[in-house]
């Protein structure tokens, strides 16, 4: 059992203190992850790796007792959870709160700003898709969200999902022309 393991099942077991160990452990790997998933977004994109990391922190150690049955299961949980914090975000810009469809743009980024529109419609499309994948092919879906949305490699999901690269590889090229197909 690693320490990561053994802290998320002190957690669990409600030791506050665990959870106090568990954050140095685990920090700079979701730092890491957040920051390779921010580095696919769009120029202007305002959320930080940082400020990810922590919200995605908060979620998964929060105040619900979570069963986590290992690291790999923890981290299959962050990836999910910086899936939903980027959704909501992309949610929240588009709500007639925020302007909807209208935004106020300085004319030197205004190019950037339409660049980023789209990617917020894509990323909604994304997730409506993502989601109707998950009910038919749920370890394909799996795959999306840690290469997509937590940004891993091949070999890291490989690891996480305890299957080969070869059948990541495979997953995540039918999963990819599943979404293509539904999104476009």
């Amino acid at each position: 059992m690693t320490d990561v393991t053994r802290i998320l099942n002190a957690i669990e077991q409600g030791n506050a203190k665990a959870a106090d160990e568990l954050l140095p452990l685990v920090y700079e790997e979701l730092r890491l992850l957040a920051a390779q998933k921010l580095s696919q977004e769009s120029p202007g994109q305002t959320l930080q790796a940082t400020a990810l990391v922590h919200e995605a922190y908060i979620r998964l150690v929060g105040e619900e007792a979570q069963d986590w049955k290992s690291h790999s299961h923890f981290f299959r949980a962050a990836a999910e959870a910086m899936r939903r914090i980027l959704i909501d975000k992309a949610r929240r810009k588009k709500g007639l709160k925020h302007g909807g469809e209208h935004q106020k743009i300085d004319l030197d980024e205004a190019a950037f700003e339409q660049d980023n529109a789209s990617s917020t419609d894509d990323l909604i499309a994304l997730d409506e898709a993502l989601a109707r994948l998950s009910v038919e092919e749920m370890a394909m879906a799996e795959v999306v969200k840690l290469r997509y949305f937590a940004g891993l490699s091949v070999e890291q999901t490989a690891d996480i999902l305890g299957v080969s690269p070869t059948t990541v590889k495979r997953y995540w090229a039918y999963a990819r022309a599943w979404l293509l197909r539904e999104i476009g």
